[in-house]
């Protein structure tokens, strides 16, 4: 783990959100700087929904969310200037290629353009899409379409990135050249908040584990300290994560 400052990437406080039903309730949550953070729970736990929020994608009925120290309601496009944010269908445009997505995404963020190209060739050969770069997007696989998203959310630079299920429905070799990239960049110095059903990856990738249930943070630390809250010592995340939610309070 790289440690950047006392500053943490991301401090939520009694963050909540209603819909038909309480999604988030007082949510408490810190993200350390230069960390690989995994924020795990079952469905409807309220994960996507805390990290819509997060992105400014969501406006949340209470709380604050601090990125950097950056008052991310007050300041909503100082946070977002050091933010990437990455869902699990992302959003490109069909009728581009990568390079013109890239230097579409580098205009939105004023990146100057010679140093967006230098960027996009950059990011696009070290996830293995430099074969594809003049290809029109509307042919690629999901995977192929991610890495050209993972790509533009990372093309300005963001401290802190934030993805949603990023590995869902990946074939293996993609999914490895996305979590080698995310694994660089953490080292690298940024911080990366992810969300994963996929309990191996969160196992071996993580600093830090969150679990989330009902909207509320149940449990959080390294896995050996999720272990020996779970009574679960030397067993697998997997076990870990269920022995945590056994009590009957989640329908998982």
């Amino acid at each position: 783990m790289n440690q950047t400052g006392t500053i943490p990437a991301l401090a939520i406080r009694d963050l909540t959100k209603r819909f038909e039903r309480v999604a988030v309730d007082r949510l408490d949550l810190e993200v350390r700087a230069g960390e690989f953070y995994a924020l795990l729970g079952p469905n409807g736990a309220g994960k996507t929904t805390t990290l819509r929020m997060v992105a400014g994608l969501l406006a949340p009925d209470a709380g604050t969310i601090s990125i950097f120290g950056i008052d991310a309601r007050v300041d909503p496009i100082a946070a977002k200037r050091v933010t990437a944010w990455l869902s699990e269908e992302p959003m490109i445009y069909d009728k581009l290629t990568p390079l013109e997505y890239l230097a579409f995404v580098a205009g939105l963020w004023e990146v100057p353009p010679e140093l967006a190209e230098s960027r996009a060739h950059d990011l696009l050969g070290w996830l293995g899409m430099t074969a594809h770069a003049g290809e029109r997007c509307e042919g690629f696989s999901k995977g192929m379409r991610q890495k050209v998203a993972l790509a533009g959310a990372l093309l300005h630079e963001p401290r802190l990135i934030i993805l949603d299920e990023p590995l869902t429905g990946l074939d293996a070799a993609s999914a490895r050249q996305v979590k080698a990239a995310l694994s660089a960049r953490v080292k690298d110095g940024a911080t990366v908040v992810m969300t994963t059903h996929i309990l191996e990856v969160a196992e071996r990738m993580a600093d830090r584990i969150g679990i989330i249930a009902g909207g509320r943070l149940i449990a959080e630390g390294t896995l050996d300290a999720l272990r020996e809250q779970a009574g679960q010592v030397g067993g697998n995340l997997e076990d870990t994560f269920l022995a945590l939610l056994a009590d009957g309070s989640v329908t998982l």
